[in-house]
């Protein structure tokens, strides 16, 4: 019978990494009861990058541009994620706390933008009483931009304050959590607002962003209640004075490879991006697919990321290079565009999922690569891993949101062409513009082997940088 528990035991934990992340300051329930401010960061990167995009091109006939220009708001706000982290890590206040005002403001950003899309996405439609297309835009720009926003200051700041609150050996498991939470959080939101929408119509579209707002500021109100503890300061400890940013990231700047690294980092982040405004409204328009089919497509890339992420664990145990890993993410990419493009001639709805499984499969194995050499990057100075982590977010969100307006735009010029046969009668389909964006794609990743190759050296990882460094660490 002890043998039997023991057993027991090994499997969970072999199962749940993260299942020995509790400590005396951070117990299980208030883990638990934290991670759900991700749980709402993935429920609205959902609705933004997966539902809206489908109902804005394909529902109510938006141009792919606009709502590419839409959708890359709250990328393009992304980079603030490091001067974000950096302003909650030296804010001072009376009463001592740190990462609650962030997170706090964050979650009213969140909210609000969610509350007033969809009436701004109406408007923007052309359903209105009056004559005001400047009403529509500043709308939706508005709503995207608060959104986004708030999606990053809430999660920049309750990953901190998840930090904090764990202890130098638990901290790794912790962030692990955190991490699958979002991932869950994507992929059941996924299947809830597919199933809600699948009978289509503008007021149940109201209906759904509306509630989504509702249960953002439920869920992250429940996370962030009595996480940090009240610590009183001193006049003089508030007014002391405080590291400036730029001192820390000159001293990141003059590292060896970091310009390389970033370079690959950006390009590679364009290639796996540019389709996330088109993909939905490719299996819509051209598939077929209802829109509860196509928001599944955002769970089958979650599944296909938790696929990575197992796999990168099992590399990195075995001391993989993760230079060598983030070309294994790259072929995996190239396959997957392949599946996504021969999709369409086959007429092929399982090709194209397998396509989307991929795409996360190998986009999350490139991310986690990057994310790994970020960290293990020599850093002198004031600069540290959270300034690295922050370079590589900057570089990841930059080359995310150019790549999602490139990829709208693309689209509707060359399907605009191919509209007026000037590319021939066997191209005007609208399926050549999403075609061309896809090709796009596979060409940025040969790039980016080009641009990775001389990092990729015979190397070892060191013990002591072995045992100092788990795929746990990895933030979101």
């Amino acid at each position: 019978m002890l043998f039997r528990a023991d057993a027991l035991k090994k499997v969970s934990l072999n199962l749940l990494p993260f299942s020995d992340a509790v400590s005396d300051d951070l117990p299980l329930g208030q883990l638990l009861r934290l991670s759900l401010f991700q749980v709402s960061v993935g429920m609205a990167s959902v609705m933004l990058l997966g539902t809206l995009n489908r109902v804005m091109i394909v529902e109510q006939g938006i141009a792919a541009t606009l709502v590419a220009c839409m959708i890359a708001i709250p990328v393009l706000v992304a980079p603030l994620r490091a001067l974000l982290g950096f302003k909650s890590d030296t804010y001072r206040s009376a009463i001592g706390w740190k990462r609650i005002p962030y997170l706090w403001f964050g979650t009213m950003w969140q909210f609000g933008g969610l509350a007033i899309m969809p009436m701004a996405l109406l408007v923007l439609s052309g359903d209105r009483a009056i004559d005001a297309d400047w009403a529509g835009y500043l709308g939706a720009g508005l709503a995207f931009l608060l959104t986004g926003l708030g999606m990053h200051m809430t999660q920049t700041a309750g990953l901190a304050l998840a930090a904090d609150r764990a202890t130098e050996e638990t901290r790794p498991k912790v962030v692990a959590l955190l991490y699958v939470m979002f991932l869950i959080g994507m992929a059941l939101s996924a299947i809830v607002i597919g199933a809600l929408l699948r009978d289509y119509s503008a007021l149940r579209l109201v209906q759904v962003v509306q509630g989504t707002a509702v249960v953002t500021l439920l869920l992250n109100l429940t996370a962030l209640w009595r996480q940090e503890r009240v610590k009183p300061m001193s006049k003089a400890e508030r007014e002391a004075p405080r590291p400036l940013f730029r001192d820390a990231w000159a001293d990141y700047a003059a590292g060896g490879d970091a310009g390389r690294l970033l370079a690959v980092v950006f390009i590679g982040t364009m290639a796996f991006n540019m389709q996330d405004v088109l993909l939905e409204p490719y299996g819509g328009e051209i598939l077929g697919l209802s829109v509860s089919a196509t928001t599944l497509l955002t769970a089958t890339w979650a599944g296909g990321a938790l696929i990575g992420f197992w796999m990168a664990a099992r590399w990195l145990a075995a001391r993989l290079d993760p230079y060598r890993m983030a070309a294994r993410g790259i072929l995996v990419g190239l396959a997957a565009f392949a599946a996504v493009i021969f999709a369409a001639p086959l007429n092929s709805s399982v090709l194209f999922y397998v396509g989307a499984t991929l795409i996360g499969f190998g986009g999350g194995l490139f991310g986690v690569a990057t994310l790994t050499a970020a960290m293990t990057m020599p850093t002198a100075g004031a600069a540290g891993r959270g300034l690295a982590l922050g370079a590589w977010g900057a570089a990841q969100a930059t080359g995310a949101g150019l790549s999602i307006f490139i990829g709208g735009t693309l689209r509707d010029l060359v399907n605009h062409a191919a509209g007026n046969g000037t590319l021939g009668e066997a191209l005007a389909t609208p399926a050549t513009g999403y075609s061309v964006v896809y090709h796009t794609e596979i060409g940025l990743l040969f790039i980016t082997l080009i641009v990775l190759g001389p990092l990729v050296r015979v190397r070892a990882m060191t013990t002591e940088t072995s045992a100092k460094l788990q795929l746990a660490d990895f933030p979101t």
